[in-house]
Formats: structure tokens, C-alpha cells, sequence
């Protein structure tokens, strides 16, 4: 009874994502991410990335690597930059089981308010998952050649 429980789940969750193609079809998979019937688990491969270093002025681009570990299909209704330096994109169809998806996030360095140095940026990414709906992503790099690095020379003293 269990199996035919979950298969019916399992089909209306297909059925529901593939009926349409217009903007209907992301409502609906929306309000199947928040039925805990249809609940399953993610392991998150990436949470942490480092893009190294870039001038100012370039993008660096980071991809966070997840996988459905559950039992029904996973998926992935938002991912929010913490900043308007960073644009989010994520696996817009359900992720099926032992399937991968992927979030990434494109940083302009122009939009870092001309900051040199070390960032660190967050994206936070809501799922239908038992194991928390929402999971912080991070990633860091360094920004070379800003016009706002000042190097601080110690004071002379008189």
C-alpha cells in the first residue's frame, strides 16, 4: 500500500511539472515543494567554493552540486543572492532521484561598491527536503586592484 502510495505521489508530482509549459508550471511545482508528502532529501556535494582571485572590473562564476538521495523528486524553488552583486540561477525541473542539479551564482565585482580585498557572499537555496528547506551557500574569493584598496602605512613619529 506504501509503494502504490508513493508511486501516486510520484506521478502527480510528473504529471502536475509537466501538464504545462507556461508560467503555470512553476506555481505548481512551488506548491508541490511545500507539501511534506512530497518531501525528499538532498545531499549538497558544494556548499563552500572559492573562486580564487579576480581584478576588478571581472565576474567570477561558482557551481554548487547537489543530488536527490530521496525518494521523490527534488526540487528547487529559489535561490537568493545575499547581495545585488550576485545573480543566482538553479535546476529549474524537478531533479529526480540519484539525479543531479546544480545552483550557480555570477558575481560582478563592479557591483561590490569598488571594495578590493577578501568577500564573502551567501545564496540561499529553498527545497522540498526533510533535511531543511533551506540551505546557505557560500562562496569567497578576492577582488585585486580596486580603486578603494588603500594600503595603511604605520605613522611616522616626531
Amino acid at each position: 500500500m506504501k509503494k502504490l502510495l508513493a508511486i501516486c505521489s510520484l506521478l502527480s508530482i510528473i504529471i502536475m511539472t509537466s501538464a504545462c509549459n507556461d508560467g503555470s508550471n512553476a506555481e505548481l511545482q512551488k506548491r508541490a515543494a511545500v507539501d511534506s508528502a512530497n518531501f525528499t532529501t538532498v545531499q549538497w556535494i558544494d556548499t563552500a567554493l572559492n573562486f580564487g582571485s579576480i581584478n576588478m572590473g571581472e565576474k567570477a562564476l561558482v557551481k554548487f552540486r547537489c543530488k536527490n538521495i530521496g525518494t521523490k523528486p527534488l526540487i528547487i524553488t529559489s535561490a537568493k543572492p545575499s547581495c545585488g552583486c550576485t545573480v543566482a540561477d538553479y535546476s529549474k525541473e524537478p531533479i529526480v532521484p540519484n539525479a543531479e542539479g546544480w545552483v550557480t551564482g555570477s558575481f560582478d565585482s563592479n557591483k561590490n561598491h569598488n571594495q578590493g580585498g577578501d568577500i564573502h557572499k551567501t545564496i540561499i537555496v529553498s527545497t522540498n527536503t526533510f533535511n531543511g528547506t533551506d540551505k546557505f551557500l557560500v562562496f569567497t574569493g578576492t577582488i585585486r586592484n580596486a580603486p578603494n584598496d588603500k594600503v595603511l602605512l604605520p605613522k611616522e613619529k616626531k
